[in-house]
């Protein structure tokens, strides 16, 4: 439950990230997230961000002191959100995996772009981290080409001083074992060694942390977390099986809409 307080209607409760308590809010897929208007004015809980406006994922319109306004989010991802009469009520609902839920593999076929390289991505379970590998193909006889990246998911930028694990199997054989790796600018190239088979191949990489090699007590962002990648042919193309282990998600991009101010 998410509570709007008391005095949220004046600024200054953004300086402390208490204008909606709690600002930022984990659920699960099919939680039901309930906001309460603590407040002694009208207030809006409407998806999107101030810049760019309402994205149209919910929208509570004006609720009035002591009502609720509750919605159930099915699909992983983050859900920015603010009050469209005082914008300076912004907080974000970040929807991950975890609890039980069971979730299916995600198929994603290769058939555009390159065809000979594969690019997908994921979010960390605090909905602050994207991650991305870029794998080529399976192919016998060949050694497989891997790049990764890590994104501020908010902006999109390099996040730097990464530092992760990446691994890889073919058929149960390890391929692929670059362990406590530190890429200064948040990305990294890795091989593997000669393909036996075009078999499916398995990645995996952990999220560590962010911070200075030496300074492991000092790390930020995530620690542990793990996200596996499985490349698989099929009928003479290349699907990609993602499985996240407590990390999923589809990255949507919707249209700018504009801000439009109700009036009370």
């Amino acid at each position: 439950a998410v509570s709007i307080p008391a005095g949220s209607s004046s600024p200054g409760c953004e300086q402390t990230n208490e204008c909606y308590i709690p600002s930022d809010i984990t659920v699960h897929p099919g939680d039901k997230v309930i906001w309460t208007n603590d407040d002694s004015a009208a207030h809006t809980v409407t998806s999107g961000t101030v810049d760019d406006g309402p994205d149209g994922k919910f929208d509570s319109s004006l609720f009035p002191a002591g009502e609720t306004y509750s919605v159930t989010l099915q699909d992983l991802g983050e859900y920015p959100y603010f009050c469209l009469v005082h914008p300076w009520m912004t907080g974000n609902v970040f929807v991950t995996v975890g609890g039980g839920v069971e979730v299916d593999l995600q198929t994603i076929t290769v058939g555009e772009g390159d065809p000979d390289k594969t690019t997908v991505s994921s979010m960390s379970a605090d909905g602050k981290v994207r991650v991305e590998i870029t794998a080529t193909n399976p192919e016998e006889g060949r050694n497989m080409s891997i790049s990764t990246s890590f994104r501020d998911f908010s902006g999109g930028g390099l996040i730097k001083h990464v530092n992760y694990d990446i691994m890889a199997k073919q058929n149960g054989k390890n391929i692929l074992s670059d362990i406590k790796v530190h890429e200064h600018d948040g990305t990294g190239t890795h091989m593997t060694s000669t393909l036996e088979s075009d078999a499916p191949v398995e990645f995996t990489v952990i999220i560590n942390g962010f911070g200075l090699p030496n300074e492991e007590n000092n790390w930020t962002g995530p620690k542990g977390e793990t996200v596996t990648f499985k490349i698989v042919p099929e009928f003479g193309t290349i699907a990609v099986l993602i499985l996240t282990l407590a990390i999923i998600t589809t990255i949507t991009f919707t249209a700018r809409s504009k801000l439009a101010i109700p009036k009370i």
